[in-house]
């Protein structure tokens, strides 16, 4: 095996007879030729005795990429047919083989091509542009960003090995050399102290790298540095002193405002500001705050001032921000003098509530309690005045000068006014300012009971049954407290104790009703008498109504009245309208026979077509209403004499029950829709059907009034003693008429033709 002087074996071969001897073999990249160019010549140990022929196979040479490598077959020699590049391909495996004629001549043997790197590759650095930040209170040597640069060639050699260089620094200040790169990491920190963000807040550096050890091929970038913000400016104050004025007694309005400048970012805790009052503001009057943007301090009021006993507040403002100084620095601070201006303030009660016990039944004028009110407006002389503001009862009364508060009426614990035993008033203290300022005091009155109520009982009706009767179960109401009420003791009153039983329970009040014995169905009235515990006593009356029933009610039934009773109830009515018609009738009889027309011959009433005695229900128009069609107030009863005016009540019917009490654990809901429901189906219940009957009085007369009739004195010869014989209701008409004549002429005012009727 030969080789070539531009190959270079890597070892020492071995002769071993009979077979190959193919060293490694090395060629440089980028070699300028000419090609093809001999590489190495390939020698079979057998080519002595027989003929060889040589190939080549593998990538490279028969197989892609194709024909880089070729060798001639006779001789053996091998070439490479181009320029090579270690960065895309640096070793290429062939295999060489020696043929005769009748097949191989000796096995195949692998041959290796090694491919010598050149520096042919600049660094490539990692991205175009590097950034870094570094606070402008950095320290030396604080790390700001690191570069990096690739290079394609062997790493093995010093082909690949960079070194970085930093070339310039834009701008220059506050000095050119701020900054430095480590050659072999890359890496930049600061070098020297001054950054300054409010000046120059950014610096932009060119970095070189270089393979060969920094010797060879070049390449650079740009590094972008921000300079941040560091709290090394300090606010300060635009006004370092104002004056302003609050009013007296002003609680959480605005006192001042103070606006304040930094040159740290905007907007950052390097900037934004917060405030503290340092001087003036030990009683804890005030209150400061950062204003909205962060950049101004709002002072408020904490508290009411009170002019009397501080005017003039002066208050040192300090500022700072909300991050820390990176560095020691002076704070900035501001006076503030606030002056309080006096206003009127009310009258103040010491204690603001006072609590009183009386009895209910205290005497009227008895003292209540003596209520108070200074006026804190030292300064000023002023008068205070009195006055009740909520006394709804209208039980107390003031003085307009002292404040001593008396009774002016009797008291009720009871009263809707009294809650929880106590009645509450304000009292107003006022002065006599031009604009007057009114305070509040609270009298609380707690009222002792006494026994000024007496117990009743609540239910007005009851229904029971006339055999084996529930009880009828009777709440007893008494508006007095414990102690004044139950238990209370029940008793019947006169008659009433033959019928009826009452009981009563001492743990409750209720009162058990019912009667002593069957008892007919009807209506009975039941007065009771209900002592408290102190025995004061009242009366109650209760409607008994006792239903045809055993048991508890369920349904009232009253047994209709039997067919006599209906008769005679009808007849008595009838019989009786009967008599005073004819009484009238006669009575107007013996006045038309005493009196005459003067002037006329014919009789009184000669032009009536009908007679003029008829009973009314109801009194139409004047006899001058003579244009109503009078026909109608007949209302078809001509023909039914027997018809009279009057109330129909309800016959034979069964009545519903009313329940008044409700049962335990019922819906009240249920009890209503019960009694509801009965009222609907009570025929007994009023208003009744009533018939009324209308009749006409006759046409016009000449007669215009009563006026006209008077009595006769020439019909002396008449014996008006015959009246004396109908009874003793006509023996009035017997006094006139026949025993007394003699006494007309003595008082003309009592006699029927001496006065006239209206």
């Amino acid at each position: 095996c030969r080789r070539s002087p531009a190959a270079r074996v890597t070892g020492r071969p071995k002769r071993v007879k009979r077979e190959w001897v193919i060293p490694h073999i090395n060629i440089p990249e980028n070699h300028k030729g000419p090609y093809p160019h001999y590489v190495v010549k390939l020698k079979s140990s057998k080519a002595g005795t027989v003929a060889i022929t040589y190939m080549i196979s593998g990538p490279g040479a028969d197989k892609p990429p194709e024909g880089v490598f070729t060798v001639d077959g006779q001789s053996g020699v091998m070439y490479v047919t181009q320029r090579l590049d270690r960065e895309k391909k640096d070793r290429y495996i062939l295999w060489a083989h020696a043929l005769k004629e009748t097949g191989q001549a000796e096995q195949p043997m692998e041959l290796t091509i090694n491919i010598i790197d050149q520096t042919d590759n600049a660094p490539e650095f990692t991205q175009k542009v590097f950034t870094g930040r570094v606070s402008e209170s950095a320290d030396v040597d604080e790390a700001i960003t690191k570069v990096t640069a690739e290079d394609k060639d062997d790493p093995k050699t010093n082909n690949a090995i960079v070194r970085y260089r930093l070339k310039s620094q834009t701008p220059k200040m506050p000095t050119e050399d701020m900054f430095a790169i480590n050659a072999v990491s890359g890496l930049i920190r600061l070098k020297k102290q001054g950054l300054d963000r409010e000046t120059h807040p950014e610096y932009k550096l060119i970095i070189e790298a270089a393979d060969m050890l920094g010797e060879g091929l070049t390449t650079s970038c740009t590094v972008v540095i921000t300079v941040t913000d560091s709290n090394d400016n300090a606010p300060n104050f635009t006004e370092t002193s104002m004056s302003t004025s609050v009013p007296e007694n002003a609680m959480g309005v605005e006192v001042a405002r103070l606006k304040v400048t930094d040159m740290d970012e905007p907007a950052s805790p390097n900037s934004n500001t917060k405030y503290l009052i340092v001087k003036g503001n030990e009683d804890g009057a005030f209150n400061i705050t950062a204003g909205s943007d962060k950049m101004e301090g709002v002072i408020t009021t904490a508290k009411g001032l009170d002019f009397e006993s501080v005017s003039v507040y002066k208050l040192l403002v300090e500022v700072t921000n909300e991050a820390p100084f990176s560095l020691p620095m002076p704070t900035a601070t501001a006076t503030v003098t606030v002056k309080v201006v006096d206003r009127n303030e009310p009258p103040v009660f010491s204690p603001a509530e006072v609590q009183v016990t009386l009895s209910e039944g205290v005497a009227v004028g008895t003292s209540v309690a003596e209520l108070k009110a200074k006026d804190p407006d030292t300064a000023r002389k002023q008068r205070i005045s009195y006055k009740l503001c909520n006394d709804s009862a209208g039980w107390l009364s003031t003085n307009f000068s002292t404040g001593s508060v008396k009774v002016a009426s009797s008291m009720d614990r009871e009263s809707q006014y009294v809650i929880d035993n106590k009645y509450t008033v304000l009292i107003l203290a006022y002065d006599d300012d031009t604009n007057s300022a009114t305070g509040t005091g609270t009298l609380v009155v707690s009222l002792l009971d006494v026994n000024d109520h007496r117990p009743v009982i609540r239910q007005r009706k009851a229904s029971l049954c006339n055999t084996d009767s529930f009880p009828a179960l009777l709440d007893i109401l008494d508006r007095d407290g414990p102690g004044h009420a139950g238990p209370f003791t029940v008793e019947l009153t006169g008659q009433h104790k033959t019928k009826w039983t009452v009981k009563t329970n001492s743990t409750s009040n209720v009162a058990s009703l019912y009667p002593r014995r069957t008892l007919p169905p009807g209506d009975y009235t039941v007065t009771m008498r209900i002592y408290d515990v102190e025995m004061l006593y009242q009366d109650s009356t209760l409607a008994a109504e006792v239903c045809h029933c055993q048991g508890a009610v369920d349904a009232c039934f009253m047994p209709p009245p039997s067919p006599r009773s209906t008769v005679l109830s009808l007849a008595t009515p009838l019989l009786g309208a009967t008599f005073g018609v004819l009484l009238l009738l006669l009575l107007l009889l013996l006045l038309l026979r005493k009196r005459r027309r003067v002037g006329k011959g014919d009789p009184l009433l000669e032009d009536f077509t009908r007679d003029n005695v008829f009973c009314y229900s109801e009194e139409g128009g004047g006899e001058d209403d003579k244009d109503y069609d009078l026909s109608l107030l007949h209302r078809g009863l001509d023909n039914r004499p027997e018809i009279f005016s009057t109330d129909v009540f309800p016959t034979v019917q069964t009545r519903p029950v009313y329940r008044f009490q409700i049962q335990a654990d019922e819906e009240i809901g249920k009890f209503i829709g019960h009694n509801l429901q009965a009222a609907n189906s009570d025929p007994t219940a009023p208003p009744y059907d009533s018939l009324l009957v209308f009749d006409y009085e006759g046409g016009d007369t000449e007669v215009d009034s009563l006026s006209s009739i008077e009595s006769s004195d020439s019909d002396e010869d008449q014996d008006f003693q015959v009246l004396a014989q109908w009874g003793p209701r006509f023996s009035r008409l017997t006094d006139l008429y026949a025993g007394g004549r003699e006494e007309e002429d003595g008082d003309d005012q009592t006699l029927p033709g001496k006065a006239e009727w209206v």
